[in-house]
C-alpha cells in the first residue's frame, strides 16, 4: 500500500509455493492491494532474481520486506545494487508488563510471535515476580496445544528470556536497550510510559492490542526493523519509495552577491577550476 500511495509504477511480489500453488487469499489480497506482478519464488532466490534480474523477472529498484535470517543476510549483501528498506527478521517481541497483567494474555502473545520461525526472539520484562513465574507456566501449557508447537518449542529454547526489573522505569530502560520489532506495553496506564519508549518499531497499548492484530489489519503495513535496528530504522512507509532530487536556481545577481566569498573558499581548497567556472560567469 505505501508503494501505491508513493506512486510506484510497477510492484512486483515475490512468494514461496512449495507446491507450485500460491494461496488464492494471498492472490485476492495482492490484487487488492494493486500488485502488478506475481512471481511463485521466495528466500534468497527471490532477492537475487529482483535485484539482478533472470530472463522471467526483470530487475527492480526497490526490495523491501521481511524474511528468514537467510533473506536479511542477502539484503545486506546487496546494498548498493538496489535500495533496500531495513534489516526485517526474524520476528522479535518484548512485552513490558506490571503487576496488572494477564499472564495468559501475555503468554498468548509471544507464542503468536513464536511461532513465527524457529530464530523468532521473545523477551518478558516486568516488575513481578508473580507474573513472570505464571507466565512461564502458561507458555508451556499454551504451547502443547499449538499446531505449530515443534517450531514455538525451539524459538523458547533458543531465543526467550523473561526478565524482573525494580521498577516500570528500568523495564522501559532495557527496552530501549533491545530495541525490539513489536513492544506491547501491558500495564494498568500504559500511556504513561509511551513518551520514555525511544527504540521500537511498532508499540502495543494496553491489554486488548495484542501484536496479532498488527499481522493482519492494524497500520499501514507491518515491515518493521528487528535485530535492534529500530534504534535508527523506522517501520516501513511511503518515505522508502519516495526519491528526491535537490532543485538550485540563481540569477546573476544572486549569484555575484556570493561570488567572491565561492572564489576565495575555491582557492583554499586549491580547486582553481571551480574558481575560474564562477569567475567566467562575470568576464
Amino acid at each position: 500500500i505505501p508503494a501505491k500511495v508513493a506512486g510506484v509504477k510497477r510492484v512486483v511480489m515475490c512468494t514461496p509455493a512449495p507446491k507450485g500453488v500460491i494461496s488464492p487469499y494471498l492472490l485476492v489480497a495482492a490484487d487488492i492491494a494493486g500488485v502488478d506482478e506475481v512471481y511463485r519464488i521466495g528466500g534468497v532466490q527471490a532477492v537475487g532474481a529482483m535485484a539482478y534480474g533472470t530472463k522471467t523477472i526483470a530487475r527492480v529498484d526497490a526490495i523491501v520486506g521481511p524474511g528468514n535470517i537467510f533473506v536479511a543476510t542477502a539484503k545486506r549483501l546487496l546494498y548498493g545494487t538496489v535500495a533496500l528498506d531495513m534489516v526485517a527478521g526474524p520476528s522479535e517481541l518484548l512485552v513490558v508488563a506490571d503487576e496488572h497483567a494477564n499472564a495468559a494474555h501475555v503468554a498468548a502473545d509471544l507464542l503468536c510471535e513464536a511461532e513465527h520461525d524457529e530464530e523468532a526472539q521473545v523477551w518478558l520484562v516486568t516488575v513481578s515476580e508473580r507474573l513472570a513465574r505464571d507466565v512461564v507456566r502458561q507458555l508451556h501449557e499454551q504451547a502443547k496445544r499449538l499446531k505449530r508447537g515443534p517450531i514455538v518449542s525451539k524459538s523458547l529454547a533458543r531465543h526467550a528470556a523473561v526478565l524482573v526489573v525494580p521498577n516500570m522505569e528500568e523495564a522501559v530502560a532495557v527496552a530501549n536497550e533491545i530495541a525490539p520489532e513489536h513492544l506491547t506495553l501491558t500495564a494498568e496506564r500504559p500511556f504513561d510510559y509511551l513518551e520514555k519508549i525511544r527504540h521500537a518499531g511498532a508499540i502495543f497499548l494496553g491489554r486488548y492490542t495484542p501484536p496479532a492484530v498488527a499481522d493482519y489489519v492494524a497500520g499501514p503495513n507491518h515491515v518493521l526493523p528487528t535485530g535492534g535496528t529500530a534504534r535508527f530504522f523506522s517501520p516501513l512507509s511511503v518515505d522508502d519509495y519516495v526519491k528526491k532530487s535537490n532543485l538550485i536556481s540563481y540569477s546573476k545577481d544572486e549569484l555575484m552577491r556570493v561570488k567572491d566569498h565561492l572564489i576565495r573558499i575555491a582557492n583554499m581548497e586549491g580547486l582553481d577550476a571551480h574558481a575560474k567556472s564562477l569567475e567566467s560567469r562575470f568576464s
